[in-house]
């Protein structure tokens, strides 16, 4: 699959087709299969063209908007806490101090 001497990958239909089971995406065709191998190449052509760009003299940007986070100290204030029973007396189910909530886990 892979080329060691110059770190090319060999896009096969049969690895479109592993990549798309692992995706969970359905190819309903072969002509959809071959269009995803031309996808993958070029994709990969241009990952290849950008490892040739220069970026030596570029300082990493790690933010882009110039906007900066505005912090506070994470301090409690007690004057606005619920006590545990006031926050849960509108609950409409509890149990031993908690919220119940229905379960909402799905085995898809």
């Amino acid at each position: 699959m892979t080329d060691n001497t110059t770190n090319k990958i060999d896009i096969t239909p049969e690895l479109v087709s592993h990549i798309a089971d692992l995706a969970h995406l359905p190819l309903t065709d072969q002509k959809q299969s071959e269009n995803l191998v031309e996808a993958f190449e070029e994709v990969l052509g241009v990952i290849e063209n950008l490892k040739e760009v220069n970026t030596s003299a570029v300082e990493p940007t790690h933010q882009v908007t110039g906007l900066e986070n505005i912090l506070r100290e994470d301090e409690v204030d007690e004057n606005r806490m619920f006590t545990q029973e006031e926050a849960l007396q509108n609950a409409p189910i509890q149990y031993q101090g908690y919220f119940v909530v229905p379960q909402i886990l799905d085995q898809d």
